[in-house]
């Protein structure tokens, strides 16, 4: 169980605002940390790693106390990151670049026979003899994971580790933390801004708002079941409305995506381009509309 109630002042773009996290964490599961950037959700993940100490509060890790702030008779405590034994998966690899892969494992932990079972389960057998500077991306972002898992963590917190990655890439890694997760039964905490792998991984989102937990539900909670009565309903902007013969059509830009989808009179008369819109359809009959202050925004994930 990880028990969290800390409190720490950041520093952002729209100015200061007071962090302020109280929130309960079961063991064995996959939480995802969502929410628009700049909201606390990576200072989070390092107030757990001992890489970042909260200004006051409490953080609890199975019954044993890794941060306690000033205050009250009982003594300060901040366990260092090598105390609190917690796996780490960051953007960037941070790879030793003059060791081999097998060497990047064994210098977190000199368990051969840990690293030889990590090796495997990622798909990186063939390749314990190869240097970082001759892996692709998810190569890398694979020994990454090993290299985090070489210690055994009972926590493991994984950084947009997928953001920088092709979506076959992505789907396949996304494979292989299922797997270290079912194998090993290590908590995950994972920030991520894409909803499908927030579906496709997690048990639990916090969404993160301003240093505060917006909302704490379910992926299917959050994404399916209250979201829409639609079909599918995205959010994009649109780019661009033109007549094309006796319809017209506009382009709108859904994350890196371009759709084209035909408007009526009416859709095209309420409708310019860099409206914010949701496309969403029910059976086959599309539909644009405005999207509307104070409705969920998926995109800010």
């Amino acid at each position: 169980m990880i028990a969290v109630s800390a409190r720490k002042r950041l520093f952002g773009a729209g100015g200061d605002f007071l962090m302020e996290i109280d929130v309960r964490i079961g063991r064995g599961g996959i939480t995802a940390i969502a929410g628009p950037s700049g909201s606390g959700k990576t200072t989070f993940l390092r107030m757990l790693a001992g890489l970042t100490a909260p200004d006051d509060g409490l953080l609890e890790v199975d019954g044993r106390i890794w941060f306690r702030g000033k205050g009250g008779r009982k003594p300060r405590v901040n366990l260092s990151p090598q105390e609190r034994g917690v796996g780490i998966v960051f953007q960037g690899y941070a790879l030793f670049p003059h060791m081999t892969v097998l060497g990047n494992l064994l210098y977190a932990s000199p368990d051969r026979a840990m690293a030889e079972k990590l090796l495997a389960m990622t798909g990186l057998r063939q390749l314990r003899d190869v240097r970082p500077g001759n892996l692709s991306g998810g190569q890398k972002q694979r020994v990454a994971l090993a290299r985090a898992l070489m210690q055994k963590p009972r926590l493991l917190l994984l950084d947009e580790p997928l953001s920088a990655l092709d979506e076959r890439m992505k789907s396949l890694l996304q494979d292989e933390l299922l797997k270290v997760h079912r194998e090993l039964g290590v908590t995950m905490l994972i920030v991520t801004h894409d909803s499908s792998e927030i579906y496709k991984l997690c048990d639990r989102v916090l969404v993160f708002e301003k240093g505060g937990i917006a909302a704490d539900t379910s992926p299917h909670e959050l994404f399916v079941k209250g979201a829409t009565t639609q079909k599918f309903a995205f959010k994009g902007e649109i780019l661009e409305i033109r007549a094309v013969d006796a319809i017209h059509v506009a382009v709108v830009a859904i994350g890196n995506n371009l759709v084209e989808v035909v408007i009526d009179a009416q859709e095209k008369e309420s409708l310019a381009p860099g409206d914010s819109v949701v496309i969403g359809t029910k059976a086959f009959n599309p539909t644009v509309r405005a999207f509307e202050k104070g409705e969920f925004d998926f995109s800010k994930l």
